[in-house]
């Protein structure tokens, strides 16, 4: 997935007028955060797997050493 940047206005209704058409271009270089929906599903599993098998980590040990200042 690729985020486009693009300005125009909206009317009342909602609806948008872009200042100029958008310029997409396939993409030919995959992006290198995207994971198959194989992997994705497969780490779903496992982590369900581990949940009810009583393999959990209190939320607390999660956010040790995690500074979010």
């Amino acid at each position: 997935m690729r985020a486009i940047e693009a300005t125009g206005i909206m009317n009342e209704s909602g609806q948008i007028s872009l200042d100029k058409p958008l310029e997409i271009t396939p993409e030919t270089a995959e992006d290198p955060d995207d994971e198959s929906r194989e992997s994705v599903k497969a780490s779903l599993r496992r982590s369900l797997a581990e949940a009810k098998e009583g393999k959990r980590l209190p939320i607390a040990q999660l956010w040790s050493g995690i500074d979010a200042n």
